[in-house]
């Protein structure tokens, strides 16, 4: 579990946060511009001096209680930025071997090889960073930072930087790095994308205050919440592959409450029996009273109505699937649908209806 609570004060800005993070996994930081991401993040490594109390599992940062406080090159994490931030004068092989020089000693320690291996660098090793490209560059900067064997890897904004291209080369790598390694990740971005493929757990943070934190597949879902406001509102539903369908180039995908059919991608090579994270955004969704049986939509899933968000012409509602109570891990989906259809169904929570999802992607 990694701990913190945090005052910090600078100008019209202040920080003031609780929090309780998994101690495996991604946690992302989300939030507008000027929320405080890179100013917590800044504070959890010790390069912002706020007050309070910083702890990582039993290992403890900062506890001004006790007038305890461990500088950052004592702490066992990584740090990674927009830009990569590498030493021009070596050699991508001479980066590395800096940061395993510097390895604190309690973090877990992953072989350099392995490492070279997952971010795939191996071909990189004798080059000046200076003929290294953006997405190069910053899968040399991750390597760099696992190499000192931290406890805690804190990433901020690492695509930022990057071009669509370099984004799109880049994010496999840490998905990777989330699926193979024990190290819990923080995670600062702006990008909704990259929360929705990469993340765990999510922060939400507004104007220096912890607006909500917990399961990112429970926030998604959560109408109340500004997330649910953008354009790309969505949720994400883990799932795994349960049949091919060569002949129409289909695969369908099983989750508690469900089922869903998506189209297969020729990059992907889904085997059955492989967990796969799915995103739905609310505006693929609309409900009907009766299951339509005419219809080009593959995908029409029994749900039940949890709860209804209005902003004037819309509502956004929050389904359950299946129509029986909804259990613990049942999957969610938002729909985004007019009032006037609202009321034209005379819809009320706890209504058994059915979604139907014109959209579905995996997320790789």
């Amino acid at each position: 579990m990694i701990e913190a609570s945090l005052r910090l004060a600078r100008g019209e800005f202040s920080l003031a946060v609780e929090l309780r993070l998994p101690a495996r996994g991604v946690s992302a930081l989300f939030g507008p511009s000027g929320c405080g991401k890179t100013t917590l993040l800044r504070a959890l490594a010790g390069l912002e001096r706020g007050a309070g109390r910083v702890a990582l599992g039993d290992v403890v940062w900062q506890d001004d209680a006790s007038g305890h406080f461990v500088p950052t090159h004592r702490r066992a994490l990584g740090y990674v930025i927009q830009e990569a931030a590498l030493f021009a004068h070596l050699d991508v092989r001479a980066n590395l071997a800096f940061g395993e020089r510097r390895a604190a000693g309690d973090g877990p320690r992953i072989p350099l090889p392995r490492v070279v291996e997952l971010l795939g660098i191996g071909a990189l090793l004798g080059r000046r960073t200076s003929t290294l490209s953006g997405g190069e560059r910053q899968r040399v900067a991750i390597a760099r930072a696992l190499a000192a064997a931290p406890r805690l890897l804190l990433m901020d904004e690492p695509l930022a930087a990057l071009d669509v291209a370099r984004k799109a080369d880049i994010l496999p790598t840490l998905e990777r790095l989330h699926q193979e390694l024990a190290l819990p990740i923080v995670y600062v971005t702006h990008a909704i994308d990259e929360v929705a493929r990469l993340a765990d757990h999510l922060v939400l943070l507004d104007g220096g205050r912890v607006r909500a934190s917990g399961a990112l597949a429970e926030l998604l879902a959560r109408p109340e919440l500004p997330l649910a406001r953008q354009d790309d509102a969505g949720v994400v539903i883990e799932a795994r592959v349960a049949e091919h369908d060569g002949a129409y180039g289909l695969a369908r995908i099983e989750f508690a409450g469900g089922a869903l059919w998506v189209g297969r991608s020729e990059r992907r090579a889904d085997a059955l029996g492989q967990r796969v994270r799915a995103r739905v955004l609310a505006r693929d969704v609309s409900v009907t009273r009766e299951a339509a049986t005419a219809t080009s939509i593959l995908n029409i899933v029994p749900v039940l109505l949890e709860a209804a968000h209005s902003d004037g012409a819309t509502c956004l509602l929050r389904l359950a699937c299946g129509h029986d109570a909804p259990a613990a891990g049942d999957a969610r989906l938002l729909a985004r649908i007019t009032r006037r259809s609202f009321d034209t169904l005379g819809l009320r929570t706890g209504d058994r209806l059915y979604a139907q999802v014109k959209g579905v992607a995996l997320m790789g």
